[in-house]
């Protein structure tokens, strides 16, 4: 019997901008992984790869206008909020021309242009510039929101409750995406989360949760939407658990010990995003292979594009040295 036709919940053009930019992400997380073993690249890299689906999806409900505060594992969310790939590239390579001029390098990237207030490399240290930037958008009343990113690590942090509390007393439109991956650096979100439950925890400070499936684009665009769709409408804050994985260590160069032998292995077969999409619009009838496939080929010769003129580019000069450090009213 024949599939019957369903209507999709996005047009063809966010679906396939939501592919570009999931594709996007792995292809320049699984490229990074290459180039750092070169030596070019410095300080920590923490790669994205395996959690494109929560940055993607929720970022597609958003505008320039809209605010992100991002955490140490941050390239996914940058690309999907519409930061420049090539810029980026430049950065993570502390070249001149990079989004921060080569002095944030990958944990520090950011882009006000594009609403995206920063990479952070203090675990719990967005949702609180999160919420401030959410004062701002409740202040203006143009229904903007702001939403802050973070993992099971940072979900235990003092400075995120009094972030989530405060959200609420404020009733400001704040969005708290906790990316569960399974690990807080190297300890089991199971042993370190004692209620085994963030969304259900979050419901305790007084703001509407839920869970999802992380690795189902059409399930974090769903409950991502009705979690904004609050903040836009002034009723406050609220909160989602996308579950889902990393396919490699808390940061380059993790030796994995705390994982299972060939767990990495399994889960790039069981929670892909990118496959779950494919078989999701190829089966309902709302894109072929062949559209995806011709993505794929762009995205690999931005990728390219992007590291051989990082190669190339000069690092900042010594007279930059002091600037850009503090801020002058």
């Amino acid at each position: 019997m024949a599939h019957a036709p369903t209507t999709p919940p996005l047009s063809k053009e966010q679906l396939l901008k939501a592919y570009r930019q999931m594709k996007t992400i792995r292809e320049f997380e699984e490229r990074l992984h290459i180039e750092i073993q070169t030596g070019e690249i410095p300080g920590f890299t923490h790669l994205y790869a395996g959690q494109e689906a929560v940055a993607v999806g929720v970022c597609a409900h958003l505008s320039d206008s809209d605010y992100i505060v991002s955490t140490h594992r941050g390239h996914g969310h940058c690309i999907a909020k519409g930061c420049d790939v090539g810029g980026m590239m430049l950065e993570i390579y502390g070249r001149a021309a990079g989004l921060c001029k080569g002095k944030g390098g990958s944990m520090h990237i950011a882009d006000v242009t594009k609403g995206m207030l920063g990479a952070n490399a203090i675990v719990g240290g967005g949702p609180p510039l999160a919420v401030g930037a959410a004062i701002a958008c409740r202040n203006r009343g143009d229904k903007t929101v702001s939403i802050a990113f973070g993992g099971d690590g940072s979900a235990n942090q003092g400075t995120v409750f009094e972030a989530m509390n405060m959200a609420v007393v404020l009733k400001v439109p704040t969005v708290f995406v906790f990316e569960n991956n399974g690990y807080a650096e190297h300890t089991g979100a199971d042993y370190a989360v004692g209620s085994k439950d963030i969304a259900g925890r979050a419901r305790g400070f007084g703001m509407p949760a839920e869970s999802c499936d992380g690795a189902d684009f059409f399930a974090v665009y769903a409950a991502a939407g009705r979690a904004i769709a609050l903040g836009r409408e002034g009723k406050g804050p609220a909160t989602i658990e996308p579950r889902i994985t990393r396919y490699y260590g808390h940061f380059e160069g993790d030796p994995q010990l705390y994982r299972a032998k060939d767990e990495t292995k399994e889960l790039r077969e069981t929670m892909d995003c990118l496959k779950n999409f494919r078989a999701r619009v190829t089966r309902e009838g709302w894109l072929t292979n062949a559209e995806m496939d011709a993505i794929d080929s762009d995205v690999l010769a931005l990728i390219d594009s992007a590291v051989k003129t990082a190669r190339a580019a000069p690092p900042p000069n010594d007279a930059e040295l002091t600037t850009d450090v503090y801020a002058t009213y």
